[in-house]
């Protein structure tokens, strides 16, 4: 099978569509699948390979990880012509995307696509919340001609139903738990930033409104002085708010910038408790690294992370923007650490059961299905 790839943000760009593709490529790779990925040029990026056709691009303003190309439509067609793939894969509604569905009319080349981000709720975050409605409308549009859109959690298949989306399939993330485990030297990493306070919180994301800082940043100056005390807050990423958010942030919170690889497991697995107030997740890839990595997970009750953590079992859910509440579970947890430690060893045990092979072997399976299904007609 030959597959083509349209993405607007692919690896090494830092957030939760660039890294599910960049495992997905890697599985193709590990099992000698053809593929080519069409995607906009990083600036992060001088890696240069066959398997992918980067376009010169402008950042996106609600998304700047996600870039606007402008490829030259002929020459693309040509290119994916010299290629001729079985089947396309869109996974983001923006240019390249777009490139991708006139494409696979034009050369009648199956569709699929996957839907990762929950731009609606961005949109509250921005204060654009007028422009909802056009949104879906687009959004339902763009999507109507998939033969199949697959989704990263229950949740949010529950939400496109509800806005009259079909071809529906669950696509579930994963997590690399050979790269993510609870037995790295915790020391290590706490050596390396300077941590001596007895307890780490961590939270690793995008630095943004639509990942509700402001909430973890109300959190960490609402706990308890005797509990506050003993806590280090570390903050993995960066975004539109991090000089904001470090302007304000108390004593006790530090900021490490993008980590990636076993930088970033070692500080999962050194972390006493993973603090995630984003509402906005379709699924959370950060979420289920904490898992695996042995760390409780404390997260809104909200889009795909409700989906992962189960409360009193791998962590707690909290409601949205509820600081009471986040603080509430955060001393529970830092009181009782038997309570702590099983919870770790829940998350780890439930993250063993996401393994990419398998979920990658599935949608092989689906992709092989629509694409063999014009032959089953022809010769019913």
């Amino acid at each position: 099978m030959k597959i083509a790839i349209f993405t607007d943000t692919f690896h090494p760009d830092i957030n939760g569509v660039a890294r599910t593709l960049n495992q997905f490529t890697n599985y193709l790779d590990d099992h000698n699948i053809c593929y080519k990925v069409f995607a906009p040029i990083s600036p992060i990026d001088d890696y240069v390979s066959d398997q992918i056709r980067h376009f010169k691009s402008y950042p996106f303003f609600l998304y700047p990880e996600c870039r606007l190309a402008f490829p030259n439509i002929f020459k693309m067609k040509a290119e994916l012509q010299n290629f001729s793939p079985d089947i396309i894969h869109v996974a983001t509604p923006f240019n390249i995307g777009m490139c991708g569905v006139y494409l696979s009319r034009k050369l009648n080349i199956p569709l699929v696509g996957s839907y990762h981000t929950d731009f609606n709720y961005y949109l509250k975050f921005y204060h654009l919340t007028f422009l909802s409605s056009i949104l879906w409308k687009y959004m339902k549009w763009f999507h109507k001609p998939f033969e199949k859109l697959f989704v990263p959690s229950h949740e949010t298949l529950t939400q496109l139903n509800r806005h009259g989306f079909r071809n529906l399939e669950i696509w579930p993330g994963g997590v690399d738990c050979q790269l993510f485990h609870p037995f790295y030297d915790k020391n290590k990493a706490r050596d390396r930033h300077g941590i001596t306070k007895k307890y780490l919180l961590t939270y690793v994301g995008r630095v943004a409104p639509e990942k509700d800082v402001n909430t973890l940043l109300a959190i960490a100056k609402k706990l308890p002085s005797h509990i506050n005390e003993q806590i280090q807050w570390c903050v993995v990423g960066d975004g539109p708010l991090k000089e904001e958010l470090q302007k304000n942030a108390p004593s006790n919170m530090m900021f490490t910038g993008f980590l990636t690889g076993e930088a970033l497991a070692e500080l999962y697995a050194a972390s006493d408790l993973f603090v995630f107030p984003s509402p906005t997740e379709t699924f959370g890839n950060v979420v289920i690294e904490a898992l695996a990595s042995g760390t409780p997970v404390i997260g809104a009750n909200s889009g795909g992370v409700k989906n992962i953590v189960k409360p009193g079992v791998t962590g707690y859910l909290c409601e949205p923007g509820n600081v009471e509440e986040f603080i509430k579970r955060i001393i529970l947890l830092l009181e009782q650490n038997e309570l702590r430690t099983q919870l770790g060893i829940e998350g780890r045990s439930y993250a063993l059961t996401q393994d990419w092979d398998q979920i990658f072997t599935r949608l092989l399976s689906q992709y092989s299905d629509l694409v063999e299904e014009p032959a089953k007609k022809k010769y019913a």
